[in-house]
């Protein structure tokens, strides 16, 4: 897809370029030597790829995202972390880190270092190795299977028999605006990994391997918030923070019961991240935390503190639209009933209009959306006097892929680490289950019980001698080679990979780099997210603020650099992020302020 070029723009002051596409001016001082601000909003469109945003400026030219890139410095060749799922991409924003000294390599992982959740545990005995899940089951107030707590304010959610209308079910969703996190009660420690030598509980912020940007601003004073799809990302508060980092982190809980805004379920009776209007609704409660944070307000707007130095939120409806085949866009109502409905299913993902890929009916409307909430903050930056002192970074945790639908292949993973482990029990009676753990989504990601390498040898040669059996874009049945990989790392080869030694315990013991196109799913998915392809990691990565050059910058970036740019251009030292330390990450290229010293 071409490149949007903006020759006439790039030469122009700031606010004759904003006054072109009708919005107020953010970036106020594009000439000054050491860019500074007292507030950075940042936001991760989950799933957007650079060529989204190259598409979306093209056919809409006087959009927010066309304005930002406008005034402020696009970056073309942005990369995420690798892998590139939700966590370790949230992580890499927040830290300045890869899951080399992150330690985060997916959401739902393992780690030889620790012990099962619940497990008997002996203190100062070896790790007998467990479970690293870090996602919705962790959240005590709104995970699908647990009752609501209005007392809480907590997200609707199914009773234990999966009941249409919900037993306790929130008649007033407006109230999610209330959810609070506790570092105590949000959580269920329950299901958090065991650390040997002390057989406690891992919070998820504890387990992080780096600090975090939360505790630099905090520790210097200022104010921070953060809105995220899981309360696990609770983690961003960083290690031997008692999850206390983030001054105001609103996290609702994604996987929960989506409901209509007068509080029934909506007609396909699933959660906010499987109907695209839902998820627009989910989406918006954030995009109001944000509102009322620009206005000076906590997240829920009852209570005056100021704005943060650093605020921000994830969207979720591109990300949604791009891996849905089919889902309403809109919800419709009240009617005079008060009551609501979807408009009729469109098609998910990306189609081919005249032989250029371009973003289906779902897509399209989603990434209208998101733009048309960044409008909403991006007036009320400039209403409430923050414009002069506002950075505004937009990027993205993941990327997702294929994004042609006639590359996909989606393959199911369960029985080829059935054949696998049947294969290795054969030679090793006593040894049954070999892959004890992994999550497959558009790459592989194997745990052994023996992390040998002639273990992790047997199963790389088991799977690039296997042809597996999956279905492309019409579900029709196909096979692939080498179990739909490309590439496999195991054992010693695996941790060289990740740039960690072969017993820090972890890494995935066997890793792969999947064909382009395969998807370890159902044949109910276009996309996945997670994987090393090009669409899993290229996305889009916009700064825009006071001091902020208006540039577009063709040189290889990585979203690690978000964390050091952040905590540059709100006047603090980048060296403070461990993870910039360790893995010498940069400021983004010309947004450096002063220098920092080692």
């Amino acid at each position: 897809m071409p490149r949007y070029t903006r020759p006439a723009l790039v030469g122009l002051a700031t606010a004759t370029a904003a006054a072109l596409c009708g919005l107020p001016v953010v970036n106020a001082s594009a000439e000054a030597d050491a860019p500074t601000s007292k507030h950075v909003l940042l936001i991760s469109i989950d799933g957007m790829h650079q060529s989204d945003l190259d598409w979306y400026i093209a056919n809409h030219p006087g959009s927010t995202l066309a304005r930002l890139t406008h005034t402020g410095s696009e970056y073309t060749n942005a990369e995420t972390s690798n892998p590139s799922d939700s966590d370790p991409g949230g992580t890499a924003l927040m830290t300045g880190g890869n899951p080399r000294s992150t330690g985060v390599y997916y959401d739902v992982e393992y780690s030889h270092k620790t012990d099962e959740p619940g497990a008997t545990c002996t203190p100062g005995r070896p790790a007998t190795g467990g479970d690293v899940i870090y996602d919705s089951p962790d959240d005590a107030l709104a995970n699908v299977n647990d009752f609501i707590n209005p007392a809480n304010g907590t997200f609707p959610s199914f009773d234990e028999n999966g009941s249409v209308y919900p037993k306790g079910v929130d008649t007033n969703p407006a109230a999610i605006m209330n959810l609070k996190f506790n570092p105590k009660t949000s959580l269920n420690p329950k299901t958090f990994p065991v650390a040997p030598k002390t057989c406690k509980p891992i919070t998820p912020w504890d387990y992080l391997g780096d600090n975090t940007i939360f505790q630099v601003i905090h520790n210097a004073g200022l104010r921070t918030a953060w809105s995220d799809k899981h309360e696990v990302y609770a983690s961003f508060n960083g290690p031997g923070s008692n999850g206390q980092s983030i001054d105001d982190l609103f996290s609702p809980e994604i996987d929960s019961q989506a409901v209509m805004p007068n509080g029934v379920p909506y007609p396909q009776d699933d959660d906010w991240a499987h109907i695209d209007a839902a998820t627009k609704q989910y989406d918006g409660y954030k995009v109001q935390a944000v509102l009322n944070e620009i206005g000076g307000r906590d997240h829920s707007g009852k209570t005056k503190v100021g704005a943060p130095a650093i605020f921000g939120m994830n969207f979720q409806a591109v990300s949604v639209a791009q891996k849905i085949r089919s889902t309403p866009t809109t919800l419709i109502g009240p009617d005079a009933h008060g009551n609501y409905t979807t408009s009729a299913p469109e098609a998910g993902g990306y189609q081919w209009v005249h032989g250029k890929l371009v973003p289906g009916p779902v897509l399209s409307s989603a990434l209208d959306y998101v733009n048309a909430q960044l409008g909403r903050m991006v007036r009320a930056i400039h209403k409430d006097g923050l414009a002069g002192s506002t950075t505004i970074i937009v990027t993205a945790k993941h990327g997702q892929s294929p994004q042609d639908p006639n590359k996909l292949v989606t393959v199911q993973d369960g029985p080829i680490i059935s054949a696998i482990n049947a294969a290795w029990a054969k030679r090793h009676p006593s040894n049954k289950s070999l892959i004890v753990a992994g999550t497959d989504d558009d790459l592989w990601q194997s745990y052994l019980s023996d992390n040998s390498q002639a273990a992790s040898d047997f199963v790389k040669r088991y799977l690039w001698d296997h042809t597996a059996q999956g279905y492309d874009v019409n579900k029709k049945p196909v096979t692939v080679a080498h179990s739909g990989l490309a590439q496999i790392w195991a054992g010693a080869a695996a941790a060289h990979f990740f740039g960690v030694a072969v017993n820090n315990g972890h890494y995935p013991d066997v890793f792969g780099e999947v064909q382009q196109g395969i998807v370890y799913a159902k044949p109910t998915k276009l996309a996945e997210h997670g994987g090393m392809n090009t669409g899993d990691r290229h996305v889009l990565m916009i700064v825009d603020g006071p001091g902020i050059p208006a540039q577009v910058e063709s040189a290889s970036v990585e979203t690690t650099q978000v964390a050091p740019t952040i905590l540059s251009v709100l006047g603090l030292n980048p060296h403070k992020l461990t993870a910039v330390k360790v893995e010498h990450t940069k400021v983004l290229p010309g947004l450096a302020g002063r220098r920092w010293e080692q």
